[in-house]
Order: C-alpha cells, then structure tokens, then sequence
C-alpha cells in the first residue's frame, strides 16, 4: 500500500484536478467478476487506521499540554530549590560525590554530575537544565531542548537518588517519552515559526534562514562523541544509542528539507516521526494507566485504607501539615476521612477502565486533578501534584483544549492591549483566526485533527539542525 505525501504549502493541489468520480458505465459495458471489497470492511478499516497513524502525528494539544506540563514543574521546582542545590545535589550533599559515583557505577545510571566534582561544572549543568526546561515549555528549538532537557533531568536526579516525593519518578520518565514526541506541533515559539515561514512560502519567499539550529547541531556533535568516548553515558546501550540516532536524524531531517523537501525521503522520515510519535503517545497513556492502577490495587492491601483511615495520619504528621488548621479540621471529621480514602481508592482503580467511555473517563478525570489539587494544598506537595496533573492532561478532550487555548490568547491580546503604545483592537488587522485561537496561516490541520508541520526549505520546519 502507498502512503501519499501530505500536502505541503509548497506544494498546492491542481487547480483543475482530475474527477475523483467519473459517470458510471453502463450495466451492459460492466466486466463480469467478483465485487471489489467494500471499504467499510475490516480491510479498509485496517488501511484507514495505517493511513492515520503514518499520515499525522495524533494528539497535538495533549502532548504539547505534557510538555509545558513537565518543563514547568522541573523548572520551578529548580528555581525553588536553587538556594539549597549544593545541600541536594551539589558538593555540600550528604550523599556525597564518592557514594553517588560508587552507586551510579554499581546501577549503571547516567549522569554528567558524575564526570567531575567541580563546583563550577556542578553550577553549568544546573544552569543548563534550568534553561532548557524554560526553553522546552516555551517550545523553541524542541527537538534539542527535550534531549538537553532529558540530559539534564537524568543527571540531577540520578547524582542524589534519595530527594525526591514520587513526582521526581514520573518526570523522570517522561522527560524520555517527550524526546520521541513530536510535542511542539501548536502552543510553542517552533509553530510560530513554522507558520511564518509557511506564509513566506505562499507568497513565494524562501524561508527565513536559520543560523541557531546548524551551529547547536556543531557544537552538541563534539561533546556527544567526546562523552562517548571517555564513558560518560553510563553503563547502558540504550542511551547512547538514542542520543547518536538523534543528532544523526537532525542532520538527515536538515538535508532532506533543504534539497529534497518534496521527495519520497521526506514523505518517508514523515511516516517515521509519526509513527515514533504515535506509539509513545500509546506509552505515556499506558503509563499513566499503570500507576493508577498499581496505586490503586496496592492501596486495597492496606489495613488502614481498608477501614478508611489511611488519610487521617498524614494529615497529623508535621511534614505533611503546611496548614495545621486546615489539616486539624479535615482529620477531625472522620466521616470526610472516610469518604476522601474510600473516593481514592475507587478513582484510582476505576479510572483504567473508564476509558473506554468518554464522558465517565472525563469526570474521573477532574476528580483526580481536583484530588491533586487537594493534595499540592493539603500535604505540602505541590510538585508531586503538577507532575501528576501534566500526565493527566493527556487524556484531556480535544476540544476542551482548543477552547482552553482560545481563552489564553484572547486574555493575551487583551492584556497586551492595555499596555502603553499597543492597539486596543486585539489581533492584527486583516488577519482571520479559528477556533483554537491561531491564525488562518498557521500551520494546516489534516483531515484526521492533527495539525501537518508544513514542509520548509533551508531548515526552517521543526526538525532540522535545530531539531
């Protein structure tokens, strides 16, 4: 079976096309011979989920949703541990670098905090990770962001192993997922980019050239074959093998675009990313699955959750109590005691199962992020609480967040407009918008609801050199 190429600005449909449907022949002019299968069968339905799963990377909103999620928990979670970093992580640590070291080589973690315990190379990646998660959740340069993000991530946590409240693990693991995610598609600096050179493209210009993307390609490249040189990618195969077939793609991907962006060769790394895309979209769902479901389950086990007081001592322990009184009134009533450790058990286990129909998955799915909510509030775990929340966010409806995002640009336009020197009229003059709040020349949605980034020339789409 051909896969077509997606249509691409550059690239527009005949003016004149052939007639899909021409008039019927006559019943007498008709071949004799078995019926051509109808494409309502399971086969057609077989071609039609092959062609959607290779033709568009699903889910636009939610994994763009995962991504400011994650970025912006790690990074505020940096910035308010930043005046205790060398007591977490640094050289003032009680896991000190000769333990760290012994325990990284004995599990065979990675982590650049590893190669020197130099208090200046200790301040450069922290400063580096910090970055790059300010820099994934505002979507530029993505692709090199999410692995530098991912880098940074890992190092981190893998150099003191012990800090942590169980939020750290879902980052942990989700920090992977986004690199093989094409998670920048709308809500991020690599759309907005994308669309304005699709504009010059319809108005017969070349794309901007871009300079940014080629020279992090250069300089990531050395330091990449040093660290695999000297071992410093740990003891697994795994991730050196993943970040060399990521900077070889960003090369392939900026060769391609740039002399053959209408060959089959884009068509095909198209096919790839979106295949790559697609099933770790499948994971990260699963995933989130799994740790309800394990939670859950192994909840039911416990003495206290079976008699339904198991939320009645954390709530009189002092290091889950930042608002005593609250705290005092709630695990004063035993009857709320009861009904929130019954309700968490029953969400927890439920909501699995609930996906299969829409509109009960949807309502478990704002009782978790209001149980979440109560949780950040009530124990004192706020970034436990947002990392749980982004992984919720994946199941979130599409429309929801269209609308979501509509709400964000018009607050946007609105507050820009009562700043000195701007317009009051919100949007620019002439320039029509849809539903989810971007413009009319923004990148084309597909047939299927994801949105096709639009095939550029001189590297300027969203995988080029930049990655």
């Amino acid at each position: 079976m051909t896969i077509p190429s997606p249509q691409s600005p550059q690239n527009p449909a005949p003016q004149n096309p052939a007639p899909q449907n021409p008039a019927p022949q006559s019943a007498g002019s008709q071949p004799a011979g078995p019926r051509a299968p109808r494409s309502g069968g399971s086969g057609g339905g077989l071609a039609r989920g092959l062609q959607r799963v290779t033709a568009s990377a699903l889910g636009p909103y939610q994994s763009a949703v995962v991504r400011i999620g994650f970025a912006a928990t790690y990074l505020f979670f940096l910035l308010r541990e930043l005046p205790h970093r060398h007591e977490l992580y640094g050289p003032d640590s009680p896991w000190h670098w000769d333990l760290a070291r012994q325990l990284t080589e004995g599990n065979r973690a990675f982590s650049v905090l590893m190669w020197t315990d130099s208090t200046v190379w200790f301040e450069a990646v922290y400063a580096l990770t910090l970055l790059s998660a300010a820099a994934l959740m505002l979507g530029w340069r993505t692709r090199t962001m999410s692995v530098l993000f991912m880098v940074g991530v890992l190092s981190v946590q893998n150099r003191s192993i012990f800090m942590g409240d169980g939020g750290d693990n879902v980052v942990h693991l989700m920090a992977i997922y986004l690199v093989l995610t094409r998670c920048a598609q709308v809500w991020s600096l690599d759309a907005r980019r994308a669309a304005r050179n699709a504009q010059r493209a319809v108005e017969g210009l070349p794309p901007l050239r871009d300079i940014v993307g080629p020279v992090l390609w250069v300089v990531l490249g050395p330091v990449l074959a040093t660290a695999t040189l000297m071992g410093g990618l740990g003891g697994t195969w795994w991730l050196p093998t993943l970040l060399w077939l990521l900077w070889l793609s960003a090369a392939a991907w900026w060769a391609v675009n740039r002399y053959a962006p209408h060959s089959e060769a884009r068509t095909l790394l198209d096919v790839l990313a979106n295949l790559t895309h697609n099933a770790t979209l499948a994971v990260i769902m699963a995933e989130v699955c799994l740790i309800y479901a394990t939670a859950g389950w192994y909840k039911i086990q416990g003495s206290r959750w079976q008699d339904g007081t198991a939320l009645y001592y954390p709530l009189n322990l002092d290091y889950f109590t930042p608002w005593p009184a609250l705290s005092d009134i709630l695990g004063a009533s035993g009857l709320m005691v009861m009904v929130l450790t019954y309700g968490t058990v029953i969400v927890q286990v439920a909501f699995p199962f609930t996906l299969f129909n829409r509109r009960v998955k949807n309502v478990l799915l704002v009782v978790m992020i209001c149980e979440h909510a109560g949780i950040a509030l009530l124990l004192g775990l706020p970034f436990f609480s947002m990392a749980m929340i982004a992984a919720d966010a994946v199941f979130l409806p599409t429309a929801f967040l269209v609308w979501l995002g509509t709400r964000a640009t018009l607050g946007r336009r609105r507050l820009l407009s009562r700043l000195p020197g701007r317009s009051r009229t919100p949007g620019k003059p002439g320039t029509p918008t849809r539903a989810d709040g971007r413009s009319a020349d923004g990148p084309a949605r597909d047939g299927h609801g994801g949105t096709e980034e639009p095939r550029l020339q001189g590297g300027g789409g969203g995988h080029t050199l930049v990655g």
